[in-house]
């Protein structure tokens, strides 16, 4: 159940579509918070909120340097999801195959006098 609650955290942090811009602009190195908050039309304290979701659900960290905050990216934690979704793939890609097979099998019959 531990781990549910981690892949909770990293996708309710990945869906909102500011937060994913952020971690773009992030993948690119680390930034201040101004930096980051520049490209977004928002005030501030609505801003620092999405940073801390990010914080919170580990896809980032953040130092302080006297006044200055600073953010990266925590790629480690992006397994999470990685290993989600890959698990559902897996899936997917089996019962496809199941599918194929029985498609095959149906035709090859309708084939047979």
């Amino acid at each position: 159940m531990m781990q549910s609650a981690v892949a909770d955290d990293v996708f309710y942090a990945l869906s909102n579509s500011t937060r994913r811009k952020v971690l773009e602009h992030l993948s690119s190195g680390p930034a201040t918070v101004s930096e980051l908050a520049a490209p977004f039309d928002m005030k501030l304290p609505s801003f620092v909120q999405h940073l801390s979701v990010l914080e919170r659900s580990r896809l980032v960290k953040s130092t302080k340097r006297g006044r200055v905050r600073t953010y990266e990216i925590t790629p480690e934690r992006f397994k999470v999801a990685e290993h989600w979704l890959t698990e559902r793939r897996k899936t997917w890609e089996a019962r496809l195959d199941r599918f194929d097979r029985y498609v095959k099998h149906l035709k090859e019959r309708e084939s047979t006098p």
